[in-house]
Formats: structure tokens, sequence, C-alpha cells
């Protein structure tokens, strides 16, 4: 698909200086001699070009594995088919800030932590579902200066009260997460084309940067 739009695109192939189109399998080289780093980076950079509002909405999604190779998931013995995506998404421009990809069953409130860290400055109200119901996330955000926005897992009258007593109208902006998945599936497809995990996280990091850059332009 990278080699029809430089064909169509003319204008790109000369600004990046190429004259002649190198074939599939030196893209496919060139991509994995850049590391993870680099993309994080690129996605970074991308945030001051966007008038972001700090409300931050933060939920998972799976991504099918299976469909970029049956033999191949079969061969390697793959027991999850899933890719866990999370992502970190600014509620006002629906640009997603950061994400964290496993292969695992790992659980919500092991993974925000990490995505909170690396993203203060950006974060300044932090919205989340009850997979997000924690202490150590609660205590975190406020040492950083965030509002921890998160329902209540309601084992008793007073988290139900604590719910009631949320800002609804701000949690309800949590809904632009799901937007930006239903978005990101529908465009570029609910599965990873990959064969291997680590390639499979780079491919699950170019879309959130391309969508970011559609956002951008």
């Amino acid at each position: 698909m990278l080699l029809d739009e430089l064909i169509e695109i003319p204008r790109i192939r000369r600004v990046i200086g190429l004259e002649e189109l190198p074939c599939h399998s030196t893209l496919c080289k060139a991509f994995d001699r850049l590391d993870m780093a680099v993309w994080r980076v690129l996605l970074n950079l991308l945030v001051t070009h966007l008038p972001a509002s700090g409300v931050v909405g933060i939920d998972a999604s799976g991504f099918d594995r299976s469909q970029a190779s049956k033999h191949y998931t079969k061969r390697t013995k793959l027991k999850i088919q899933q890719l866990k995506v999370t992502l970190l998404v600014d509620t006002d421009v629906n640009a997603i800030l950061d994400l964290h990809v496993t292969t695992t069953r790992k659980h919500d409130s092991q993974i925000a932590p990490s995505l909170l860290k690396r993203n203060t400055n950006a974060v300044a109200v932090l919205l989340g579902d009850k997979g997000y119901d924690d202490h150590k996330i609660r205590s975190l955000a406020r040492e950083e200066g965030v509002r921890p926005l998160i329902k209540h897992r309601e084992f008793s009258s007073l988290h139900k009260a604590w719910n009631a007593r949320l800002d609804a109208d701000l949690y309800g902006q949590r809904s632009q997460n799901e937007t930006v998945k239903s978005r990101l599936k529908r465009k570029f497809g609910s599965f990873v084309r990959s064969r291997h995990w680590w390639k499979q996280f780079r491919e699950i990091t170019l879309i959130c940067l391309v969508h970011k850059l559609d956002k951008t332009l």
C-alpha cells in the first residue's frame, strides 16, 4: 500500500528525495532498522502541533493477531490471539498521546502507571473506567498534579456514593477514547499483518502515528 501511495504522490517523493521507488523488501528492511524509540519520539513530537486540552482518557482494546498468518500462529503455538493495546487519548482533539502494547493478559491497573509517568506534562485530568480502580494509580496521579477521575468498583454503598458524585459531563468525555479506537479499526483494520511480535508492536505504533498525522493535518 505504501508503494501505491508513493506512485500516486510524486510531490512527496521529490520532498524525501526518492527518484526511483525501492522494492517492497527494501522498505520492510528499512522500517525494521528503526528502533521503537524512534517511533515514540515521532509520536510525542506531534503532540506539540495540536491544541490538547489535558483531559485524557485511558482505555484498552484488542487487535487480532491470527489474521497475519494462521499457519504461523499455529506453528509458534500462540495461545493469546490478540494484542492488548492501551491508548492514552486527549478527548478534545482525539489525539493519541501514548500507547502500551502487550501480548499478555496484563491487568489495566498494571499498565496505567507507566503511561501516566511518561506523560504527566500532557495530562491534567485522567479519565478511566472501573478497570483502572486502583489506589496506586490515584496516588501516583495526585503526586504528579493530575486529577484522577476514575470510577470505583461498587463493593459497598460508599463506592456507589463516590461514583454518583463524579462529574458526569467531564467523565462522559471518556467516550472519545472509544471513538478513536473505532476509527483506527475501521480505517486500518482490527488486526495486525506482521508475524513477529516485535513487528506487531511497531505496526500498532505506526497506525497511531498515521492517525495523529491525519489529525494534525
